[in-house]
């Protein structure tokens, strides 16, 4: 018989967590407004996820405040900076007036 735990798994060692992806729950609703605001903006968009991006930043900002997850620069997790939206929408649209 083996000497490791249930389904043959080993006692001895400790799991590591991955390093993306897992984080700890909102046990406590701390950013439950925020929360439902994205869920609400995603089923009122017909879960166009790009059209409610202002308010998945803001559940992300609530979470690294709250130490729900690791703190890191948003632009990491596919946000620009605002200067940088305005910039690239100031862009489109001078493209869009050049065409017309």
């Amino acid at each position: 018989m083996s000497a490791g735990g249930a389904f043959g798994g080993n006692r001895g060692l400790r799991p590591v967590p991955p390093e993306k992806g897992i984080f700890p729950l909102d046990h406590l609703h701390e950013c439950d407004l925020e929360k439902k605001e994205y869920l609400n903006c995603l089923k009122t968009s017909g879960h166009k996820s790009e059209k409610c991006r202002q308010f998945s930043k803001k559940y992300l900002q609530c979470r690294m405040e709250k130490n729900l997850m690791a703190k890191q620069d948003l632009s990491e997790l596919g946000f620009q900076k605002q200067s940088d939206m305005e910039a690239s929408w100031e862009k489109n649209n001078q493209t869009i007036d050049d065409r017309s």
